[in-house]
């Protein structure tokens, strides 16, 4: 048991990635996705859910990002892990602008902050938990989101098979270079229902780091309609795959609009 968090924390926190150009961000205000996950034998093992809401800070549109999964059932019982992470960006242009996430089981907290100053070029990380790792970072160019937030909003890239997304991602207090590719068309039977989808995959091929040096491997099934919803969102490790199963979706009270790659 002690695996499962290796792949929550994977599939979670891989948390802190798209080089976006100066376009909105997808997510919508009031927009949500509830997700079951499953893991080996067990097929209720975790929830996540990721919730979005519009705000202003003064005076600044913006997009608050949301992030929550807890441990369920049998596993809960076996091993207790929550996690949250939200992520706020400019609603006008996408910029990421501030992200803090926080996990914890009954062995280890974590609680880390990064705050983007795009005029300096800079990410002021803090490690609220071990002082010590607290440091600024350089931002690199393009308009860095996490992991998830950005294979949720590939959505909205209306990509086709075979097409190549570079990325920015931000694991922890680093920043890596992938590719998304857009795989291959598949049908895939979910709680929601039947879907044709597009299958995204990110590709860490330039001094591969972390799960992606270790072989692990990380998809998103985006469904063809209308919707262009992440379905199935899948993390595949050396000692197991983890699936999360989309079983509810509220849509934002302003629908988005779909963007060219």
């Amino acid at each position: 048991m002690k695996l499962l968090p290796a792949f929550l924390l994977s599939l979670t926190t891989l948390v802190c990635s798209a080089a976006l150009r100066a376009a909105p961000i997808s997510f919508g205000d009031g927009e949500r996705f509830n997700f079951r996950v499953s893991w080996g034998l067990f097929s209720e093992a975790a929830e996540i859910t990721i919730a979005a809401r519009a705000e202003q800070s003064a005076g600044l549109s913006q997009i608050r990002v949301t992030t929550t999964t807890a441990t369920r059932g049998m596993i809960r019982k076996l091993y207790s892990f929550d996690g949250r992470a939200e992520s706020v960006f400019d609603s006008t242009d996408g910029r990421m602008l501030a992200a803090v996430a926080s996990t914890s089981t009954k062995k280890k907290k974590t609680h880390a902050m990064a705050v983007f100053d795009y005029t300096a070029a800079n990410v002021r990380y803090e490690d609220y938990l071990r002082p010590h790792r607290s440091l600024n970072i350089p931002l690199p160019a393009g308009q860095p989101m996490d992991l998830i937030t950005s294979l949720i909003e590939s959505r909205a890239w209306n990509l086709k098979v075979g097409d190549r997304r570079p990325t920015t991602v931000m694991f922890d207090d680093e920043f890596y270079d992938l590719t998304l590719v857009a795989e291959k068309i598949e049908r895939v039977e979910t709680p929601t229902g039947t879907y044709d989808t597009l299958v995204i995959v990110p590709l860490m091929e330039k001094d591969p780091k972390g799960m992606f040096k270790r072989g692990g491997t990380v998809r998103v099934w985006i469904s063809q309609d209308e919707k262009h919803l992440p379905v199935k969102l899948e993390v595949s490790l050396k000692y197991g795959t983890g699936t999360a199963w989309l079983t509810d979706y509220r849509p934002p009270f302003t629908p988005v609009a779909l963007r060219q790659p």
